[in-house]
């Protein structure tokens, strides 16, 4: 996984602009890739992955770049263990042989042409997402 520095504002510019969100999944980690089966416990990245996630990522990797969103990555988390988020990710995905699949992790919501979430509501009106999370009971 690359860290990108840029060296002038235009570098930044033309990686965003040049770069089509056509070619870019969004993946998100916890429930997603990582088993997480009880849920956020300790901050960790104690599970193991899911079912099946090996294979999904080594058939989307052929087509897009993929990049994990994932709010264990955010700058204003607690360490744990003395890692921040994303280090625990790339030691998870490391360990499991999954990290050369990943173009990158991040906190921020990438431009893609697909996200791939657990919690995520397909949205096609109001009145739609507002039932759904009726039958969900979240109103």
């Amino acid at each position: 996984m690359a860290t990108l520095i840029f060296e002038k504002r235009d570098d930044v510019s033309k990686f965003w602009f040049d770069k089509s969100e056509a070619s870019t999944i969004a993946i998100d980690f916890d429930g997603v890739i990582h088993a997480a089966s009880m849920g956020f416990h300790d901050g960790t990245v104690y599970d193991k992955p899911k079912e099946g996630v090996k294979e999904a990522l080594q058939d989307l990797s052929k087509k897009y770049s993929i990049v994990i969103f994932s709010t264990k990555a955010r700058p204003d988390r607690p360490l744990i263990e003395g890692k921040t988020g994303i280090e625990l990710i790339e030691e998870w995905l490391r360990h499991y042989d999954l990290d050369s699949y990943i173009q990158d992790v991040t906190c921020v919501k990438p431009r893609a042409v697909a996200y791939i979430d657990d919690k995520g509501f397909r949205f096609h009106s109001w009145k739609q997402v507002l039932s759904e999370m009726k039958e969900c009971e979240l109103l």
